[in-house]
């Protein structure tokens, strides 16, 4: 019969076992400090002057004073003095001093993907819902808030070449129905579909020269001038049946 558990080395009470406290806790005294495990340092190398009971440390590679020859274990002290174990593939420990939840294997304490430095070059995100090779970031809310630090705020779409598209495209059932951007060139256009299948470009904003393109009619509502109007200013006056313009000092008929 062994007389230690398999994966935690915790000590048996053994049937005629004298004193069977002693035994009893220091398998308490070995879980206290295993189970929910936490640090003070990974990789430390050098005592502290003082130690709290019950502080532990990972060591490092060459580990000196009177953790000497200690290599990669977890020294922690009680009782006054220091106690070591031999850490096993899968345990966990909470780094207190960088914040960081860390797994021993075979290699050492790596990072378990917890911390902040970890969310770089993920190979997708989903928030309420799945990211898939395309969407690599997928959000379903019932809306998105992007905020300011201080100061504005921009969002920014970028394309590799003037021939592909930069654009924000609109749809319903996930068919598109509106699109706005660099569609194919570098002209800022707005384009319509009725079905997804097929496109009309509204309205284009050309880039070399900063003038707007209508690309089938516009149509202006019917109403009555504006109370205060500035130059240059035209609208359809329902009373009259015409077109007006003003010209800074009154309104002109154009036709």
């Amino acid at each position: 019969m062994t007389t230690y558990t398999p994966r935690l080395n915790l000590p048996f009470i053994e049937a005629a076992q004298a004193q069977k406290h002693v035994t009893h806790n220091a398998a308490l005294e070995r879980l206290d400090i295993i189970v929910q495990l936490q640090v003070q340092q990974f990789g430390a190398t050098t005592p502290p002057n003082t130690a709290q009971e019950g502080e532990s440390w990972a060591l490092g590679t060459d580990p000196t004073g009177v953790w000497a020859g200690q290599n990669a274990r977890i020294a922690t002290f009680s009782g006054g003095g220091w106690i070591y174990f031999i850490p096993r593939p899968g345990w966990r420990a909470w780094g207190v001093a960088e914040a960081v939840l860390r797994v021993w294997t075979d290699t050492g304490w790596v990072n378990a993907g917890l911390d902040a430095s970890n969310l770089n070059n993920l190979p997708g995100v989903g928030i309420g819902a799945a990211s898939d090779q395309v969407n690599r970031l997928t959000v379903s809310a019932p809306a998105t808030l992007l905020n300011h630090a201080g100061g504005g705020h921009q969002v920014k779409v970028n394309k590799a070449s003037a021939g592909d598209t930069a654009s924000l495209l609109y749809q319903n059932a996930f068919s598109g129905r509106a699109e706005m951007g660099l569609a194919g060139n570098d002209d800022f256009s707005v384009k319509v579909s009725a079905t997804g299948g097929t496109w009309r470009t509204a309205l284009t904003a050309v880039a070399a020269t900063g003038g707007v393109q209508l690309h089938h009619f516009a149509q202006l509502v019917p109403g009555t001038a504006p109370a205060a109007p500035a130059r240059g200013t035209v609208y359809y006056d329902d009373a009259g049946n015409v077109l007006r313009c003003f010209d800074g000092a009154a309104w002109q008929d154009l036709f």
